[in-house]
C-alpha cells in the first residue's frame, strides 16, 4: 500500500472536480479518488478519469445514506467536495458520514467562489451554513476560495459561438470594482498545496492569480481579441438596478419552478451584485474577512496574470 495519502474528490468528472482531480495528479503527492453517480458509470467523463489513474467510486450524496457514504469514505484520508451548486446542502451527510466514520483528516467543503458577506447571494449563504455545520461536527477542515474563474471574465468574440457571450459585453455599475480572478485549469495546483499545509488547517484560504478592474478586462479585450471596435460598439452599461431586477426575477421563476436555468440566473446576478457593485471578491475583502493569502503561503508558485490567459483565451474564442 502506497505512503501517499488517499483523497477523494466528490464530484471528480465536475468542471471543479476535474481540475482538483488534475491537479493532484500533476503534484505526484496523492493517491486519488473521486465519486459519480452509478448512472454515469459508462460516461466518457468517468473513463477519463479512469484512464487517468483515478479509483472511481458510486456516490450520490443527495440520495445515499449516512451509512452509505461511509462505505464510500473507506480509507480517505482527505475528502475535497466538489459538488454542483444545487447539491450544496446535500453535503451534510457527506461530513457527517466523515464524523462518524472517524478517520478523514480534514475535509474541504465545496466552496471556489468568491468572498463575501451573508444575505448577498444565496449560494454563498449556503455555503456559509455548511461551514458552520462542519464546525459543529469539530471536524479539521480547510475552507478554499478562488475568486472568479478567468474563463468567465472576458468578452466574447462577436463570432464566438458560446450562449452567453452578450453578458460578457456589458459593464456592471461604473466598471470600477476590481475583481480577484484564477484560471479554473489551476486551481488543482493550489489545492495540491493548501491541503497538506499545517498551516492551513482549520482555516480559510482564498487562491488567487490576478486582481483587475472591468474597465481593464475590456481593455485585455480589445487589445488581443482583434476585434477592438466590434467590441466597443456591442458594450452595454447595466445598472445595479437592473442586476438585482434579473435576481428578482430568476428567483421568483425558481421557486415556481426549481429548474437548473433559474438557479443560474439567479446566482449569476447576485455574484455580478457582490462583485462588480459591492466590490466584495478583492484580496484585501478576503483577508479582512479572515482568509489566509495563498499568494503569500506559497510564492513560489509561478504567476499567471489575466493577460497571460488572454493570449491563449482569444485564440479559442470560437
Amino acid at each position: 500500500m502506497s505512503s501517499k495519502p488517499l483523497v477523494l474528490v466528490v464530484g471528480a468528472a465536475g468542471v471543479t472536480g476535474q481540475a482538483i482531480v488534475e491537479g493532484l495528479l500533476r503534484s505526484g503527492s496523492f493517491r486519488v479518488a473521486g465519486t459519480v453517480r452509478a448512472s454515469s458509470a459508462s460516461k466518457p467523463s468517468t473513463e477519463a478519469l479512469r484512464s487517468q489513474g483515478v479509483e472511481v467510486r458510486f456516490a450520490d450524496i443527495k440520495e445515499d445514506s449516512v451509512e452509505d457514504l461511509k462505505q464510500v469514505l473507506t480509507d480517505v484520508d482527505i475528502l475535497i467536495s466538489a459538488v454542483t451548486a444545487e447539491a450544496v446542502p446535500a453535503q451534510r451527510s457527506l461530513f457527517k458520514a466523515a464524523k462518524e466514520l472517524g478517520t478523514v483528516k480534514r475535509v474541504v467543503p465545496c466552496d471556489f467562489a468568491s468572498p463575501g458577506a451573508r444575505g448577498v447571494r444565496d449560494l454563498h449563504d449556503e455555503k456559509l451554513d455548511i461551514r458552520e455545520y462542519v464546525r459543529d461536527l469539530d471536524l479539521p477542515y480547510t475552507f478554499i476560495d478562488v475568486g472568479w474563474w478567468m474563463q468567465l471574465t472576458l468578452p466574447h468574440k462577436s463570432t464566438s459561438k458560446n450562449p452567453f457571450k452578450g453578458y460578457s459585453w456589458e459593464v456592471h455599475g461604473n466598471g470600477d470594482k476590481r475583481i480577484a480572478v484564477t484560471d479554473k485549469d489551476r486551481i488543482g495546483d493550489y489545492v495540491a498545496r493548501i491541503i497538506v499545509d499545517d498551516r492551513t488547517l482549520n482555516q480559510w484560504v482564498f487562491a488567487w492569480e490576478d486582481e483587475v478592474s472591468q474597465a481593464e478586462i475590456l481593455q485585455l479585450g480589445e487589445r488581443y481579441s482583434g476585434e477592438a471596435d466590434t467590441l466597443k460598439s456591442l458594450r452595454k452599461n447595466v445598472t445595479k438596478e437592473e442586476i438585482l431586477r434579473r435576481a428578482e426575477d430568476a428567483g421568483a421563476k425558481y421557486k415556481q419552478d426549481p429548474a437548473l436555468i433559474h438557479h443560474i440566473n439567479l446566482s449569476f446576478n447576485q455574484y455580478l451584485n457582490s462583485m462588480f457593485i459591492l466590490g466584495e471578491n478583492t484580496v484585501e475583502n478576503a483577508v479582512a474577512l479572515g482568509a489566509l493569502d495563498a499568494r503569500k503561503l506559497y510564492p513560489d508558485l509561478p504567476s499567471y496574470t489575466l493577460e497571460d490567459f488572454a493570449k491563449e483565451f482569444y485564440a479559442h474564442d470560437t
